[in-house]
């Protein structure tokens, strides 16, 4: 499994009120929450991502309320896979939950910029920034979890 893509870059404690503003949060459609991800930090974010994007973050990502609206929004956006320096425990089991792949590499966070591509190998954990070559590991998820990620969340790999 791989993902390679633009880069949207923030910085460290982004919480879930700015991944998606509660005022958004009685709508179950994911298409709504994309329509709104994002744009109380970057009023730009849903003009400008596109599907296959990677969004990186700084410590702490996705903090703050424990809503599933955070990784939906952000998933349905475009964003394949989120590369941060920390993430809160919730996000982090809701993104893996709903299939949204997500690594912590401190490294590459401090080095990708705004706007490079970025190509990431998740079997391995290698995260190529395709823009300057310089590369950056992080931990593979376990073939287990790459598998409830590749059939889009807990839920659709239980029917299996």
């Amino acid at each position: 499994m791989n993902a390679k893509g633009t880069v949207f870059k923030y910085g460290d404690n982004i919480d879930t009120d700015v991944i998606i503003p509660a005022r958004y949060l009685n709508t179950q459609s994911s298409a709504e929450l994309a329509a709104h991800c994002m744009e109380d930090i970057d009023k730009t974010f849903v003009d400008r991502v596109k599907a296959g994007d990677i969004m990186v973050g700084g410590e702490n990502f996705g903090c703050g309320s424990s809503r599933e609206h955070a990784p939906v929004a952000i998933k349905a956006a475009g964003i394949d896979c989120v590369i941060a320096k920390s993430f809160a425990r919730i996000f982090y089991r809701n993104a893996i939950n709903i299939g949204l792949p997500i690594l912590e590499c401190p490294a590459a966070c401090d080095a990708i910029a705004e706007g490079n591509t970025v190509r990431i190998d998740f079997d391995t954990g290698l995260i190529t920034d395709e823009t300057t070559g310089q590369q950056f590991q992080a931990a593979p998820f376990p073939p287990f979890i790459q598998q409830i990620i590749a059939k889009g969340g807990l839920m659709n790999s239980l029917k299996d």
